[in-house]
């Protein structure tokens, strides 16, 4: 279920196994992921102006003896919802229960989380906006009033119950904001979008993964390895990992920037971050079809892909780094892909 997202964009042309870059969780990263979560505020790393409005709200509601209001943090893969998620917890020293959206298939799903929580307990829920529709709408008066309304029986004899709950906070994860309904985002007191982490971020996240994972690192290592994680911690981390199996293998161990170069360079992640599919598709626009516009299907065709993955998977991060863009023709690589390709544009 947490695979999803990543099985459809790990199954592009010419690969068995999932893409090296990749944002989703994957099964390699799970205890990876767990063990080199930060567990409280001042050992996260970036996120800075969320960290700080965090650290108000959370001391705030603990001086009041209250729930802290319901919290919704959005943004792409791996940025660290689910991590700051952990960490509320842990500040307000609660106990947290986490869920996904799709896991919750029913409405009795929903009462019985809900009923077993206790005063004070944070329930995460990540991909909320894959919330049930009818879910959804039980939902409502748990986070309003904290009661549950339930209705036994069916036709005439059918009666509605009312269970009050214990005051709980909501924590909800969501890499679509658009697909959130307005009842329910009008709901969450506080909402936070995680925003890219700078190659700075990422370098300082690298260097306190490696203290956990016991991996000698300089300065200029942990800054190659950042400059080619796509402003994501999780893959940073992960390509943290593979440069470490690399470097015991191929080197001495110690990695520094020319081991991390070479690593990454043999794991087909190059300098800007990207694989050999990301390369592929450069290549096809300024080579294969010499710089025009490209329709979406026919590009696909051209990869061996599905369109809506392209659309979605791909092409997000290539036209946040001005290498490809999207005309009413259809797709065009830029100067700068002609630039990083080694072509010289007609």
């Amino acid at each position: 279920m947490v695979f999803e997202a990543g099985s459809r964009s790990n199954k592009s042309a010419g690969q068995t196994g999932p893409r090296a870059v990749t944002p989703e969780l994957t099964e390699d990263d799970l205890a990876l992921d767990r063990s080199l979560r930060p567990k409280h505020l001042d050992d996260y790393i970036g996120q800075t102006r969320v960290k700080d409005s965090l650290s108000i709200l959370i001391q705030a509601a603990k001086q009041r003896g209250e729930c802290m209001d319901h919290v919704l943090f959005s943004g792409p893969p791996g940025l660290g919802k689910t991590t700051l998620a952990t960490v509320v917890a842990n500040e307000l020293g609660a106990n947290i229960r986490t869920t996904s959206g799709p896991a919750i298939a029913r409405t009795g799903d929903l009462a019985a989380i809900l009923t077993n929580l206790e005063d004070g307990d944070v329930l995460f829920i990540d991909e909320i906006h894959r919330l049930n529709r009818q879910v959804e709408e039980v939902l409502y008066p748990a986070l309003e009033d904290y009661v549950l309304d339930i209705v036994v029986g069916k036709g005439p004899a059918a009666r509605s119950i009312r269970l009050d709950l214990p005051k709980f906070t909501l924590v909800g994860a969501t890499t679509r904001t658009g697909l959130l309904t307005g009842p329910l985002r009008d709901r969450f007191g506080i909402v936070f979008r995680l925003d890219y982490y700078t190659p700075e971020e990422l370098a300082g996240i690298v260097k306190r993964s490696a203290g956990i994972l016991d991996v000698a690192i300089d300065e200029e290592g942990a800054l190659e390895i950042a400059r080619r994680s796509r402003g994501t911690p999780r893959l940073a981390n992960r390509m943290l990992k593979r440069v470490r199996d690399w470097a015991q293998v191929r080197g001495t161990g110690d990695i520094d920037e020319d081991t991390a170069a070479q690593a990454l360079s043999f794991f087909e992640v190059d300098s800007l971050g990207l694989d050999a599919l990301d390369n592929k598709i450069l290549e096809l626009l300024c080579v294969g079809f010499d710089g025009r516009p490209v329709g979406l299907s026919t590009l696909a065709s051209a990869l061996s892909e599905d369109p809506d993955t392209v659309e979605d998977v791909y092409e997000p991060y290539l036209i946040q780094q001005g290498l490809i863009m999207r005309t009413p023709k259809g797709r065009q690589a830029t100067d700068r892909a002609f630039e990083h390709i080694g072509i010289k544009r007609v």
